[in-house]
């Protein structure tokens, strides 16, 4: 009897993290790339996402399962921002003639090239939360609960964070020469 009750779960399972991807999929990716700027790994990220939603399709269903996705996705950037930050602590460390070369990717100079680039560098300056409650606020264009629940924040802060990053934005728009 336990093994067709595990069956039905993962049947299931499968059939509602399916139908999620194929209208989540995308926008995740694109959340995902918003924090860590690169494709392989904000597909990754993503990735790992559906995978947890999978496997905790018990406790998650319904409506909350794209609310489950964007905290996944949102967690894992974090993890891989947290890591890079490590990356780059231990190359800082370590001396000059000790480092590979660096060389700008095809990706990066294409953002630096186009408009919204100043606005993206200048969003890329506020403080990690602030960054993302906006890009959740005006990228995703979620609700202030939806917000709060993604970042596992009350909604008060979010309209904080969201608050001061904009103000922090309007202050370096007019400053900017």
């Amino acid at each position: 009897m336990g093994s067709r009750r595990d069956a039905a779960s993962r049947a299931a399972a499968d059939d509602g993290v399916s139908s999620l991807y194929a209208v989540h999929w995308a926008p995740m990716v694109r959340l995902a790339w918003l924090f860590v700027h690169d494709d392989l790994l904000a597909e990754e990220i993503a990735q790992e996402a559906f995978v947890s939603l999978h496997r905790k399709w018990d406790d998650v269903t319904g409506a909350s399962g794209a609310a489950y996705l964007r905290q996944c996705v949102v967690n894992g950037a974090r993890s891989a921002l947290r890591h890079h930050k490590v990356e780059q602590r231990y190359l800082d460390s370590i001396r000059p003639e000790q480092r590979r070369l660096s060389a700008v990717s095809a990706e990066d100079a294409a953002v630096a090239a186009v408009g919204s680039a100043d606005l993206f560098g200048r969003l890329q300056s506020l403080p990690a939360r602030q960054r993302e409650v906006l890009v959740l606020r005006y990228y995703l264009d979620l609700s202030e609960a939806q917000i709060a629940d993604a970042l596992g924040i009350a909604p008060g802060s979010v309209k904080a964070h969201a608050h001061r990053g904009l103000a922090a934005l309007r202050t370096q728009m007019e400053a900017r020469p």
